[in-house]
């Protein structure tokens, strides 16, 4: 078997974590407070990353911690937004409009970024946002919007900014110190909103003791995080950014793959429609578009095999 081929499957196994997660998200945030849960998977997965890939962080600058604290920001930021959102949504619904961070990234590098962008990357926009408009709005009517899928698309936003940031800090510093102090970074500020957030009583510090909540921070932290970002960094040395954008279309499909086998999730025939939009969308952006990482990633598509 070829070093491509391994990185190519690596790639589609790496989709399949992110997409599995949204069912397991979905669970624990109804046993969890949110910013707590979200404290102990990215902390378990920074410890994990550190083992992993320590020799990635000796001689860390002050440039590196900075840019490390600001990709967290985003990643926080994404990751608040889309678990607030999961708990009005459907695990399914949730993993395609997250995936239209993938069709934000190349319409904000043209807009803010002032970045030349082939016509096929408006193309896959414009299917995309049909595609939300089929999936999110039932019946055509948008009073029944709902709102979980606002947030959601808020997420998809921040993760777009993050993945554009990630592109221009990769150029500066080592990937694995990156998605290292960013993991690190994501974990602290989950932790302090948490303590704000317990603080005020805005929201409660919740941990049901349970094995579905433990398995469903450990799958998350080792899986879906430390080995999935792990397994990334690896195969973006081998493959091409072309077969990386084609494998990260997957990331949806899994998530309403695992919904559909866990929880019995089923989508009409219209959200069904929007769906194949939203896909068809990400993969016009991603293949066409400038290289680019996942919604979930912390790194991008290198240019370099």
């Amino acid at each position: 078997m070829s070093q491509r081929l391994k990185a190519d499957l690596a790639l589609a196994l790496a989709s399949l974590f992110w997409g599995a997660t949204f069912v397991v998200m979905k669970d624990a945030v109804s046993r969890s407070s949110i910013f707590l849960f979200l404290m102990l998977r990215f902390g378990l997965a920074a410890v994990l990353m550190a083992a992993l890939q320590r020799n990635s962080l000796r001689g860390l600058r002050a440039p590196q911690l900075l840019a490390g604290a600001r990709l967290g920001i985003f990643l926080f930021g994404g990751y608040a937004f889309q678990t607030f959102g999961l708990k009005l949504t459907t695990p399914a619904k949730s993993a395609f409009v997250t995936g239209f961070s993938v069709v934000l990234v190349p319409l904000l590098m043209g807009l803010l970024w002032r970045r030349r962008m082939r016509a096929w990357v408006y193309i896959g926009a414009l299917a995309a946002v049909g595609g939300l408009y089929l999936l999110t709005v039932p019946g055509g009517e948008l009073a029944r919007l709902n709102r979980g899928d606002i947030l959601t698309l808020i997420a998809a936003g921040l993760y777009a900014v993050h993945i554009i940031l990630v592109g221009q800090y990769t150029h500066k510093h080592p990937l694995g110190a990156l998605s290292f102090l960013q993991v690190t970074a994501t974990a602290l500020f989950a932790l302090f909103v948490s303590s704000v957030c317990a603080a005020t009583g805005w929201e409660p510090v919740r941990f049901e003791g349970s094995w579905q909540l433990y398995g469903a921070v450990g799958i998350t932290a080792v899986f879906a995080t430390a080995m999935a970002f792990t397994i990334q960094l690896w195969a973006q040395k081998y493959t091409t950014p072309s077969h990386a954008a084609i494998l990260f279309t997957l990331e949806p499909v899994f998530g309403a793959l695992t919904s559909f086998l866990v929880i019995d999730e089923r989508l009409g025939m219209r959200a069904l429609a929007g769906a194949a939009l939203v896909v068809f969308g990400i993969f016009l952006a991603e293949w066409k578009g400038p290289a680019q990482a996942a919604a979930e990633s912390p790194g991008p598509v290198t240019e370099s095999p």
